[in-house]
């Protein structure tokens, strides 16, 4: 028989136990408040060569626009709109940033 070490708690107690000198938990607090969490992941991140004009759309109207981008540009999200860019955007900006 084998026996799978599995901690007592959830993922989220762990963050903020013992681990938290080793792992900095970002804050997505912003993520509930964003549209796109109320709205679905197909707008913001489309087949290959499909629009994202109502992603940018979308994201234009969110008050989270900013922590949105801030977040995908330090965790280097390749894939999706995030902030109301695209991934060629982004892309651009960490490249400018250098």
């Amino acid at each position: 028989m084998i026996e799978r070490f599995s901690p007592t708690g959830s993922m989220l107690d762990m963050s903020t136990d013992t681990y938290t000198d080793t792992i900095a938990v970002p804050d997505l607090g912003w993520q509930r408040e964003a549209l796109c969490a109320q709205t679905g992941a197909d707008f913001f991140f489309p087949e290959p060569g499909s629009s994202v004009r109502e992603a940018k759309r979308i994201c234009g109207m969110c008050e989270m626009r900013s922590a949105c981008l801030d977040y995908a540009l330090a965790n280097d999200e390749r894939f999706g709109v995030w902030g109301g860019l695209s991934e060629k955007e982004r892309l651009q900006i960490r490249r400018t940033a250098r």
